[in-house]
């Protein structure tokens, strides 16, 4: 690797070590045909704004913006929650950065030098091409790694993990990440926690993920010397995203239909998304799981 990312290879993992690297490279090309061609590709939940439904009789290429419009304004959100622009980090690692649109994020928006991190390798050549693309090349660093073995300290003003932090866990997460920011550092968390467990095999099983209750995060983070610092849950504002995905993946389907031409997505796929994405609609609706935007500081007496 061309960087000084501390990683110890050696330690070991509380999580299947094969599911979520697989998982992420089988769906690299999929995640840029919906979401590209960025330079900002996003895979995580959008916000829509309070109480809008957009009607879905609409083409596939407005669908498709809404949702790319939809994952910007989440970010933004989050940063105007975390005053991200009133103080903005030199420094941040970005944990589970994905095609590393995040990444790009803040680099372009906030002028900050990003690590992301990424378990899936094919995603480190994908990431520089599209920083490159975006005019941050020497900004966004991406490196091949797992968040549990990191070894650095002290050198991050703030740490994101938008919808990764479900992979990990938790204890190790936040005892890594409070080693590694600088005093007065930051660690900002959007992510989905269960609240009704009879959901659990279900959204675990699709997305390879082990989802918890705050509860949990709460305590991990304490234990850490992370202390919250607020809290806010979106769920009523991302639910929107579910409806608005699965009338994509039914219009390409159609597409395919209508044109004779399959789509570069497997059909099964697509068929196992609309579906999917209708009962997770359901499930975010009623609260079953709900998506919280959170930001944790370094408490005084562990600095």
């Amino acid at each position: 690797m061309d960087n000084d990312l501390v990683i110890d290879s050696a330690a070991g993992r509380a999580f299947d070590e094969t599911q979520v690297p697989l998982y992420y490279s089988r769906k690299t090309a999929d995640i840029l045909y919906k979401y590209g061609p960025g330079p900002r590709v996003h895979f995580h939940m959008g916000m829509f704004g309070a109480g809008e439904t957009p009607n879905t009789t609409v083409s596939q290429r407005v669908i498709r913006r809404r949702i790319i419009d939809s994952q910007e304004a989440v970010l933004h959100h989050a940063a105007s929650l975390w005053r991200v622009a009133e103080q903005p980090p030199a420094t941040l690692l970005d944990i589970g950065c994905g095609l590393g649109g995040g990444a790009i994020y803040w680099a372009q928006e906030f002028g900050a030098s990003v690590t992301g991190i990424t378990v899936a390798g094919d995603h480190i050549r994908v990431i520089r091409d599209l920083a490159q693309q975006a005019g941050v090349a020497d900004k966004v660093t991406p490196v091949l790694g797992d968040i549990h073995d990191l070894k650095e300290e002290r050198r991050y003003d703030a740490a994101v993990a938008i919808e990764s932090s479900g992979y990990m866990d938790r204890e190790r997460l936040f005892s890594v990440v409070a080693k590694a920011l600088k005093p007065g550092g930051w660690f900002g968390i959007q992510e989905h926690f269960l609240c009704r467990p009879e959901w659990t095999e279900f959204i675990d099983g699709y997305y390879k993920t082990r989802l918890g209750t705050l509860t949990e995060y709460l305590d991990a983070a304490y234990a850490a010397g992370l202390e919250l610092e607020q809290d806010e849950n979106i769920t009523d504002r991302v639910a929107e995203f579910w409806v608005q995905s699965m009338a994509w993946s039914t219009a390409e389907l159609e597409k395919a239909e209508r044109t004779g031409k399959p789509s570069p997505i497997k059909r099964a796929r697509l068929t196992e998304s609309a579906l999917t994405h209708g009962k997770l609609f359901r499930v975010w609706r009623d609260h079953a799981v709900e998506t919280r935007h959170l930001i944790f500081r370094l408490r005084d007496d562990r600095i």
